[in-house]
Parts: C-alpha cells; sequence; structure tokens
C-alpha cells in the first residue's frame, strides 16, 4: 500500500474572530474539527484525532458550559466512523489513534476504536488522571474500556531535538522508520501533541487556530490567552510552526476548511 494521508471533517463549531485577536475583523468564521488518516506502506492505519462526538454528550453542566462557549455543529454524518467508511475504510483496521490533546472536539469518536492502540503523551496521561474545570476535559466523552485499552504513552524523556530542514524540534519516530512523527507541540494543552508526516506535512492540532492564523497568536485576547495550558509555550510553538511552513513543511491546524482530501498527492 502507497503511503497516503487523508483529512475528513468530523463536525464543526465557529467564532468570531475579533473576539479572538485584537485588531482582527468582526467575522464569524466556521472552523471544522479536522482527523487525519495516515496509511503506512507497512500496513498501518494511523488516526491523528477523532473529531465531535454525535448524539447526546452527557457531560453534566461542564459540558453545557461548554457547548455555550463553542457550539458543536454536529449531525450524524459527521461520526468518523460514518466518514470513514463513506471513504472505504473499516473503522476497525485503524491500528494506532494519536490524541493531539484531550479536548472535546479532538476525543468524541474515541469509541469508535476499541481495537486500536493509542497514542498519548506524559501530559495528556497526567490530565486524564487529575482533570481540571480549565483543562476542559469532558471525561463523559471517553468510554468506559479507554483506560485499559492498548496504550503507548510517550514519556517526556522519549522526545529528542531532531532538526527538520533546518528548524529543530523535538519529536519521537513513532514507528521508527521516519515515516511519522510525534511532534511536542506545548502550550495549548499539557502534552500538547502534533505529527510530522514524511517531513512534508505536519498536522499541528491546535498549535493555532488555522494555519492562517498563527501570525496572529501573539495578539490573542485575555480570555483566549487565559484558556491556553501555557500562554508562552503557545507563542514560542506557533513560532516554531510558522518557521516549518517557511522552510516548506505544509502545515495544516486540525480546524483548517481543507479542501482536498488526499495531503500527499
Amino acid at each position: 500500500m502507497n503511503r497516503r494521508l487523508r483529512h475528513y471533517a468530523c463536525g464543526s463549531t465557529s467564532h468570531d474572530l475579533a473576539s479572538m485577536f485584537h485588531g482582527a475583523p468582526r467575522e464569524r468564521r466556521r472552523f471544522p474539527s479536522g482527523v487525519f488518516l495516515y496509511d503506512g506502506a507497512d500496513g498501518r492505519r494511523v488516526l491523528f484525532d477523532t473529531g465531535y462526538a454525535t448524539g447526546e454528550w452527557r457531560t453534566g453542566w461542564r459540558g453545557a458550559v461548554y457547548r455555550r462557549l463553542l457550539p458543536p455543529h454536529v449531525d450524524d454524518e459527521d461520526d468518523v466512523a460514518s466518514r470513514l467508511r463513506q471513504d472505504g475504510v473499516d473503522p476497525a483496521s485503524v491500528t494506532h489513534v494519536v490524541l493531539s490533546h484531550l479536548h472535546p472536539d479532538h476525543v468524541g469518536g474515541v469509541r469508535r476504536f476499541p481495537g486500536a492502540t493509542f497514542v498519548l503523551s506524559e501530559g495528556l496521561q497526567r490530565t486524564l488522571a487529575a482533570p481540571t474545570l480549565r483543562s476542559g476535559i469532558l471525561t463523559g466523552l471517553l468510554p468506559e474500556w479507554f483506560g485499559d485499552t492498548a496504550m503507548r504513552v510517550l514519556r517526556d524523556e522519549e522526545f529528542s531535538l531532531r532538526t527538520v530542514r533546518g528548524v529543530e524540534v523535538a519529536a519521537v519516530d513513532l514507528f521508527g522508520d521516519g515515516g511519522y512523527l510525534i511532534v511536542d507541540l506545548p502550550g495549548h494543552a499539557d502534552g500538547h501533541l502534533g505529527a510530522l508526516v514524511d517531513d512534508r506535512v505536519l498536522l499541528a492540532g491546535d498549535a493555532a487556530w488555522g494555519s492562517d492564523l498563527l501570525e496572529e497568536v501573539q495578539r490573542l485576547r485575555a480570555v483566549p490567552r487565559a484558556v491556553q495550558f501555557d500562554a508562552d509555550a503557545y507563542l514560542r510553538t506557533a513560532h516554531t510552526v510558522s518557521l516549518l511552513a517557511d522552510a516548506g513543511v505544509r502545515v495544516v491546524c486540525s480546524h483548517d476548511p481543507v479542501r482536498e482530501r488526499d495531503l500527499l498527492s
């Protein structure tokens, strides 16, 4: 099987740019929740994030607050398993699920992959062990079996510095072949991760609201700045990601409105 990286939109939210960034125009933008499927030459199928959950959220008052602040727009066909099937992919064939972080628009489809190995950082594991309101974790979205499923937790000390097109990043080579690097992109959440695929495409998660908004990160208003796990690290990460983009790496943030399905073609 040739290597392939595909994008699926699994729900969306919308937000006014002027309420997020100083000096931004009053423009309400739709932000899709992106999921990315990588088919490796060795038969591995790696999903990066899982989009929103469809149906009713049994997440109590915390879920109600989240939905009021960032109202999701989710239909039944936005379910990640449905998106995969529409593309001829059996969800059971997914071997690994990488979670960039644990916010609702990234973990809603976890329940669809009970047979996969989940890949997460030590920081995400810390957050799972002691979630707080500020961390934005709605544990009710995670299935009961999640804590006992096959899991690879990337320890902080596993990340080593690598130079990618002249830019230094901390990464773990997930399969040891250089094709899928898990990249440390701190700031938005404790242990927030990205993935560099074939040294060509960086799946940047929520390193910014969009790849075209990387330069706006420094103009975040007080509230969106306050909800970052580490606002200073968030700024540094946006700068690093911008350098990678300038060096020719295609940067795709989770909420980018990606038009094409295939990202490696």
